[in-house]
């Protein structure tokens, strides 16, 4: 029998890092034909018809019922671990029981996910990007929990072994090595002339416009090196409406804008161009379409192979960024033959050796606010310095250099040595052994544990912060009816602060998914239950019988008979 393998991620059709990821560890598994496999594409819906062309079992992240979608958007601290399926999680594993879960994402869209009863009876894999030092404590936790843990970037692996995290090890994430390729000589100049451009010395940056992107450090190297190189040029592939205000900073290091291009991408003709910046909803030259040319974006951008065009047009590669926890585009960019200049932090310690075809960019310390993170301030300096020596380089020795690239790209990167080192893993690994979930019996029993005598009523709210403060109403009121009862509230630890203080409140306990079992709490048949009332008002729904309360509970409201 196969093994069943749930992958969790950005949909595998997003023009996101993860989501070029997600796309080819999936294609890869599936192409092994040795798994079941399901993707829980984070940003669909459950029931969205468009998973279903897809070649293996697909199911959206989001509910499908739009009231709760409403409610859920209401809270934002909801709304985002919502986006990364927290709200449907549970059901994805109780339909496909899976053997394996992967989950691909930021560390904190886990959250509570290493508590869960299924956590630890299927074979669950984190499988993360970490961009900073110290790591983030989030992290260290799901690690403690998690046997399963793999990081994208060497630094992250080194500091969590540090920390005594020994089972944390480095996977790196992939890039599609087969979309991405040098032209030779004669079909580069016949692109560039595409364009107007010739002979030209053009540095190139592939990037989401970020704050974390070193747009400003770039520029400033870039003038500097402008000294040494009047034929430079500055492509910078980004969005323009998104991040930096590039005009503003062009502008303020008083470059001349004519030296800086960038990409226009066409969505309703699918074309693009390089030039000058002008300004955004340009009228397309191609189809004649009104305000359809834009920067390129996540939503409306170019294709892999358009892309791969871009780089060829490049004569050096440059990324410098204040950390990341893999920056695909240096991988393309090696791909394509190009030598890259990479901030030599983070994850650019392991990109950015002369042994990987790289030049490092050094950098300066700088603390982020609020989190106290190390972040990098690359040195406009070291980028001139850098590009200067690309510039002068020997002809023989930076093909020889641009080669080297790309070999070490495909070794370490791509789809194809990543996947099968994930497929040694899944196979390492037992099929799953979902337990049987537990008798009343044997729940009540732990729960006896935690209760003391007397009278009892429990109140189950889960989450969030606003929903808990709100309960302090509804416990003065039970208070106020129920004089003679202990009451118990049932909560995250993460929300205690918000309720255990009350005076009303007997004790707080930490929430589990089967508290939200009125047979269990209240009673049934021979049960008798340990509680004489439960109330869940966060599921006022037909999803649970909440009613009962064993046929003790009073009406506020006085009925007269005419």
């Amino acid at each position: 029998m196969k093994k069943k393998v749930l992958i969790n991620s950005n949909n595998a059709k997003a023009f996101t890092g993860f989501g070029k990821h997600a796309k080819n560890i999936l294609r890869y598994l599936q192409s092994t034909n040795k798994y079941e496999i399901i993707e829980f594409a984070n940003g669909a819906s459950w029931s969205d018809a468009s998973l279903k062309l897809r070649p293996w079992k697909a199911q959206g992240s989001l509910p499908d019922n739009q009231e709760v979608l409403r409610q859920i958007s209401s809270d934002p601290q909801k709304a985002r671990k919502a986006g990364y399926g927290a709200e449907m999680i549970d059901e994805a594993i109780k339909k496909y029981k899976p053997d394996v879960y992967i989950g691909i994402e930021d560390i904190w869209a886990f959250t509570d996910y290493w508590d869960k009863p299924w956590w630890n009876q299927t074979n669950s894999m984190i499988w993360t990007t970490l961009d900073s030092q110290p790591i983030l404590p989030q992290a260290i936790e799901a690690a403690k929990k998690t046997k399963n843990f793999y990081v994208w970037s060497s630094f992250a692996e080194k500091d969590l072994n540090d920390l005594g995290q020994k089972h944390v090890k480095t996977l790196q994430g992939t890039v599609n090595t087969d979309d991405f390729y040098r032209f030779n000589d004669i079909d580069r100049k016949k692109l560039r002339s595409q364009f107007g451009l010739s002979d030209e010395f053009i540095v190139g940056f592939v990037f989401r416009n970020q704050l974390r992107k070193s747009v400003p450090n770039l520029l400033e190297g870039f003038k500097i090196f402008k000294k040494d190189c009047p034929k430079a040029k500055l492509l910078l592939h980004t969005h323009w409406s998104e991040g930096w205000d590039i005009p503003r900073l062009i502008q303020e290091k008083e470059i001349d804008p004519q030296d800086i291009l960038t990409t226009y991408f066409c969505s309703s003709c699918n074309k693009y161009e390089i030039r000058v910046f002008t300004k955004q909803e340009e009228t397309c030259r191609f189809c004649a379409s009104e305000k359809t040319l834009n920067t390129t974006n996540i939503q409306h951008g170019v294709d892999e192979e358009q892309l791969n065009e871009i780089y060829n047009l490049m004569d050096v590669y440059c990324h410098p960024f204040t950390s990341g926890g893999m920056e695909i585009p240096i991988f393309e960019a090696k791909m394509t033959e190009l030598i890259t200049l990479v901030t030599n932090y983070s994850c650019g310690e392991d990109s950015s050796s002369q042994e990987c075809g790289s030049f490092p960019l050094d950098w300066s310390e700088y603390r982020e606010p609020g989190t106290q993170f190390i972040k990098a301030s690359t040195y406009p300096s070291s980028i001139a310095k850098q590009l200067k020596k690309v510039w002068r380089m020997d002809a023989n020795k930076k093909t020889q250099m641009g080669k080297k690239a790309k070999e070490w790209t495909i070794e370490n990167y791509s789809t194809e040595s990543v996947g099968k080192r994930l497929e040694a893993i899944i196979d390492s690994m037992e099929s799953a052994n979902y337990e049987p979930v537990l008798d009343e019996k044997s729940k009540v029993k732990n729960l006896e544990d935690i209760v003391d005598d007397g009278s009892r009523i429990a109140v189950v709210m889960p989450e969030s912060a606003v929903d808990v403060l709100w309960l302090n109403s509804l416990v003065d009121n039970l208070n106020s009816l129920y004089p003679n009862h202990d009451i118990y509230v049932f909560t995250k630890p993460e929300f205690f602060d918000y309720i255990e203080d009350h005076p009303s409140v007997y004790k707080v306990i930490p929430y589990s998914q089967e508290i939200e079992n009125l047979h269990l709490l209240e009673g049934k048949g021979n049960h008798k239950g340990l509680f004489e009332m439960a109330f869940l008002p966060h599921y006022g729904t037909q999803r649970f019988h909440n009613f009962h309360h064993n046929g003790i509970d009073k009406t506020q409201l006085e009925l007269y008979e005419n």
